[in-house]
């Protein structure tokens, strides 16, 4: 599913999202849970002094003291400490968020980035969320809505919520973000350099990495849910089988 992607990732929602040209990789979104309320804002703002720095699941939450009381934020981690005053935009406000990292749910929290942070040591120096799964070579599926991942990328613009069946191996698998879960589907086509050989699935199903589905879902152009997670195309609503 580089974003929670929220969704960071939330900073998920950056591993499950693609940069400009192709997860939640995205700005990674936490692999946490999230409660099924949608989202109460976007495109927040929000400066204040760390008053308490949590980590946990590969991400960093912070209680920010600010003018109009304590706020939590979640991201990517970054180089921030206690006492410091920084300010996160291109965030979004999630209500009843519940971290089963932390066993806490939170009111409400802002998915963001730091203004100006550096990732932290331990997170750049982390392995790729993504899966070694070896050369992926799938047939595709069959039917009239059937495509390719490179087909869907290449007529995205037609296919915008349009119906497609795409057959591929998931390479990455990221459960309960924002009430959903995320992966990422590959099938041989396309390439890595033009970033068309891989593609983002929202889900309510759960699939088991290096496996190979096939799914019907609904795709979604140039979606952006806050907090750096764009996807210029993205399946949506995807039934495996």
């Amino acid at each position: 599913m580089k974003t929670l992607a929220l969704l960071l990732t939330a900073a998920a929602l950056a591993a499950c999202a693609k940069p400009a040209a192709a997860p939640l990789a995205a700005a990674q979104k936490p692999a946490v849970a999230a409660a099924p309320h949608a989202p109460v804002g976007s495109n927040q703002s929000i400066q204040g002094e760390v008053a308490e720095r949590l980590d946990a699941g590969g991400f960093t939450y912070l209680r920010l003291r600010t003018a109009a009381g304590d706020r939590w934020l979640v991201t990517s981690p970054v180089e921030v400490k206690v006492g410091e005053k920084v300010s996160a935009s291109s965030g979004m406000v999630v209500e009843k968020f519940e971290s089963k990292s932390l066993n806490r749910t939170f009111d409400n929290i802002i998915f963001g980035t730091i203004d100006g942070a550096k990732p932290s040591a331990a997170h750049a120096s982390a392995p790729s969320p993504m899966a070694d799964v070896g050369d992926v070579k799938v047939e595709k599926a069959g039917g009239a809505d059937a495509k390719t991942v490179a087909e869907v990328w290449a007529s995205r613009a037609a296919l915008k919520d349009q119906r497609v069946v795409v057959r591929g191996k998931v390479v990455k698998f990221l459960p309960s973000i924002m009430g959903k879960n995320w992966m990422h589907v590959r099938d041989g086509s396309g390439s890595r350099g033009k970033g068309d050989d891989d593609i983002a699935v929202i889900s309510d199903d759960t699939a088991t990495v290096g496996s190979v589905v096939t799914l019907t879902g609904t795709v979604r152009v140039d979606k952006d849910f806050g907090a750096g997670y764009q996807y210029p195309v993205i399946i949506d609503g995807a039934r495996l089988n």
